[in-house]
């Protein structure tokens, strides 16, 4: 009989506050086993303290996790996976900005960005399966350099289209997608813990 529990979903947002509409907001109230990271009230902007948010939910969660990151919160997710390890199987990694080149003007600058520690991205591959779903018309990022952290995460890279940041100001609120992509995770998790199970 297998011993192989299921994960309990951490939803880690970006640096934004709670938003009702959003996709990542829709989709933990669908879900049974689920976890959000909450919103900072103070140093919002600092990696070691998204970080640190992170590692506190994981830390309370009894049994295994598989993460789902949107924005900022996928490099919070590869800053975390570098420095902890833990019970996490697997990451879904919505349109990840690229923190390494200019963003648009109502987001931190380079030197904002560095100061906190958000520079250089991790450019080595994650220790559990993941899959970076990128955008072809995000303006945190090029869909080339999205490919190319995905390459560098050994992530499964899925092309989105047309998507913006996929975000409310993008025209997105429910996505279904989320759950499809999250299934997907799921499974590959599975497959990879069966696999470590008949190892033993």
């Amino acid at each position: 009989m297998s011993s192989i529990i299921e994960p309990t979903v951490v939803i880690v947002p970006g640096m934004r506050d709670h938003v009702a509409e959003h996709w990542q907001t829709l989709l933990a109230d669908r879900l049974d086993r689920v976890r959000t990271v909450p919103a900072l009230e103070h140093n919002r902007l600092s990696r070691t303290a998204q970080v640190a948010a992170l590692d506190a939910v994981l830390g309370g969660i009894d049994g295994p996790a598989v993460l789902v990151a949107h924005s900022a919160g996928v490099m919070t997710t590869v800053h975390w996976a570098q420095q902890a390890g833990g019970p996490v199987r697997g990451a879904l990694l919505v349109t990840p900005p690229d923190f390494e080149t200019p963003l648009p003007q109502d987001y931190p600058s380079i030197e904002e960005l560095d100061t906190h520690g958000w520079t250089p991205i991790p450019w080595r591959r994650l220790p559990f399966p993941s899959i970076v779903a990128a955008s072809t018309t995000d303006p945190l990022a090029g869909f080339r350099r999205a490919a190319a952290m995905a390459e560098a995460w050994g992530s499964r890279l899925v092309d989105l289209g047309d998507v913006g940041h996929l975000n409310p100001a993008s025209g997105y609120g429910y996505w279904p997608r989320a759950e499809e992509l999250l299934r997907e995770l799921l499974d590959m998790t599975a497959r990879t813990a069966t696999g470590a199970e008949a190892c033993r």
